[in-house]
């Protein structure tokens, strides 16, 4: 994550007006069905849209949701993500009828815009209204088939390329079913056998296009490669460069381990620009747009992006920025299902490319990465926030959470996975709303003061357990967990193992203190020991200096992979390589184990540690 101004989402718009006559097919919801479903029926209906096309729109721009009427980062409304976007919030030559969708379907059916946006029945019929203008516009007629809408569900999702128009139709294939956060029931059938009529002049998403070309993204996602910056700040200077550092990963010996989720704290194009000017001194991978889920490369993979603000996380990691904000001071209180839908797809190729385990130990949020330095620890980054999605996310990945176990026993490890429509904790500022996480405290009661004196503040990471981690129960009291964490128990409510599950994988590695110990340290990075820098003379000696945290005796903790790493640190001075041993990766004989060990990762040594593998033979430096 980095900061820039942010853009406010606001109230003007262009007004479409048209006049939507349309067919009115009987409503197909049966009388019993749920309320929210009646009204896509009754919606698809009036305006000669196939209901179950309807439905599948909406799944794929909200999974259903309504966010009480809340617009999403970037200017979704209502259960089918109608938009609608301050011109001022947008660069020049950017804005255009996709980002104010709103209004036009508002203007379509003559209602406010402001009610379109707060209530569910009027947002579905101006979507239906709107979805069945552009079918007109195209030539075609409303009603019949669904596979014969391709045209407008595309120009509705605002790209042409079809992405979204793709992930629509295969929704109406596989049908879906769920329960959104207000309650409500819906319900799409599987249509396996539907015929899609994709006009042949649609840019195919299977394969590369133009600039795609250079882009390492999977087939069917919109992508491009838009470098960023790669120059000097003082023309005198060859150390003076941005945004990245040029490497030759994974074949260089820095093996790509991670994956990281940050967010833009602003707009796309802003974002863009922030990371094309060397000045900015960052830079990440890959920028997903929130609008249709487009991403654009930014810096090849083989290459060091500087995003994580650890040294050891950017060696091994790919960072991912994503059009948002952590924590929106205003109103917008959601990430897009586009969004979702692109970076899933996005970290499953690089999983399958680099061999990346897609649990939450290996595909990170810029808030569980640990400062590297004591003095580095407060000022981390704590992005994407508090209400991304993680257990959707991990579900397109593949790698859902595991189900229901009973209440978890002293010893076990548990995935921390709290229902995330339900999951509701008090955070200041914010009205309420699904979190991922759980408020941890010092003892197994909820008069108990929140651990390490921490605070209902969004930013503050001391006293939450995220969605996804995994962490080894200390003690049970009734329906109190307490698992070790940051050095101590931490308590929350688990009645009967409800926000946090065993973990069900076979073999996992727990790790506890040498014996003897009567603590160990814990580090915020994995650097090699100064011996191994004997040979390097032009390379200066990077300190090996633990954080103040420590592990005491008798705690564990999961390690996040059942083999130690080796130490290593690269060196790269200047832009051109060309400094005495430049780019040249320095790797020793310590090696160090990733653990869960507060709501951020570190690393523990592996010679200060019992319960892993025997430490890979070093020939020495």
């Amino acid at each position: 994550m980095f900061r820039m101004p942010r853009a406010a989402t606001a109230a003007a718009a262009t007004a479409l007006v048209a006049t939507v006559l349309g067919a009115a097919p009987a409503t197909t919801a049966a009388p019993d069905a749920d309320p929210l479903q009646r009204r896509f029926a009754a919606a698809a209906a009036e305006f000669g849209v196939p209901e179950d096309l309807l439905l599948a729109l909406a799944y794929q721009q909200t999974r259903w949701e309504s966010h009480g009427g809340a617009p999403s980062t970037t200017g979704n409304y209502g259960v089918t993500g109608l938009t609608r976007v301050d011109p001022a919030a947008v660069p020049a030559g950017a804005d255009g009828p996709q980002l104010h969708t709103l209004d036009a379907a508002a203007a379509l059916i003559g209602r406010p815009a402001g009610e379109l946006a707060v209530d569910p029945a009027q947002n579905l019929r101006g979507a239906a209204a709107l979805l069945a203008h552009y079918q007109r516009e195209s030539g075609r007629a409303v009603g019949g088939d669904p596979g014969d809408w391709y045209r407008a569900v595309a120009r509705f999702g605002g790209n042409a390329r079809g992405p979204f128009a793709d992930r629509v139709f295969a929704t109406l294939r596989t049908g879906a079913e769920r329960t959104t956060a207000d309650g409500r029931h819906v319900r799409l059938a599987p249509s396996p056998a539907l015929r899609v009529d994709r006009p042949a002049d649609t840019p195919d998403t299977a394969g590369p296009r133009g600039a795609t070309a250079a882009a390492d993204c999977p087939a069917g996602l919109d992508c491009d490669f838009r470098p960023a910056a790669y120059a000097l700040t003082d023309p005198a200077d060859p150390t003076s460069y941005g945004n990245y550092t040029e490497a030759d990963r994974p074949a260089d010996g820095q093996r790509i381990r991670y994956v990281v989720l940050h967010d833009t704290e602003g707009g796309y194009d802003g974002s863009l620009a922030t990371f094309r000017n060397p000045k900015s001194q960052a830079s990440a991978h890959y920028l997903v747009r929130s609008s249709d889920g487009h991403v654009t490369q930014l810096v090849d993979n083989r290459d060091v992006a500087w995003h994580a603000g650890n040294k050891t996380f950017n060696m091994h990691g790919i960072g991912i920025e994503h059009e948002g904000y952590a924590f929106p001071k205003d109103r917008p209180t959601w990430y897009s299902e586009q969004l979702y839908q692109s970076s899933a797809a996005l970290v499953r190729h690089l999983a399958a490319r680099y061999g990346i385990p897609l649990d939450r130990e290996h595909v990170l949020g810029h808030d569980d990465v640990p400062g590297p330095v004591q003095a580095n620890v407060a000022g981390m980054h704590w992005d994407p926030g508090t209400f991304w999605d993680w257990a959707h996310y991990l579900e397109l990945l593949g790698a859902p959470l595991p189900g229901p176990a009973g209440p978890p026993a002293v010893g076990d490890t548990v995935v921390v996975s709290p229902a995330f429509d339900t999951n509701r904790p008090a955070v200041n500022g914010t009205s309420d709303r699904p979190e991922n996480f759980v408020y941890l405290r010092t003892g197994p009661s909820p008069d108990a003061p929140l651990l390490n004196g921490g605070t209902r503040d969004a930013a503050d990471w001391r006293d939450k357990a995220v969605t996804g981690a995994r962490y080894v129960v200390a003690e049970v009291a009734g329906d109190w967990t307490a698992v070790w964490y940051d050095g101590q128990k931490a308590w929350f409510a688990n009645p009967g193992g409800s926000a946090a599950v065993r973990d069900p994988r076979p073999g996992r590695t727990v790790l506890t203190p040498r014996p003897g110990a009567a603590s160990i340290p814990v580090y915020g990075r994995a650097y090699p020991e100064a011996a191994a820098y004997r040979d390097h003379p032009s390379i200066p000696v990077q300190q090996v200096v633990p954080l103040s945290a420590t592990v005491p005796a008798g705690q564990a903790y999961p390690a996040a992979d059942p083999e130690p790493v080796r130490g290593d640190f690269y060196y790269a001075r200047n832009i051109d390589g060309d400094a005495p041993e430049d780019r040249t990766l320095v790797v020793g004989c310590d090696t160090y184990y990733p653990i869960r060990y507060n709501h951020r990762l570190a690393y523990l040594k592996s010679t200060d540690v019992q319960g892993g593998s025997a430490a890979p033979a070093c020939a020495g430096n």
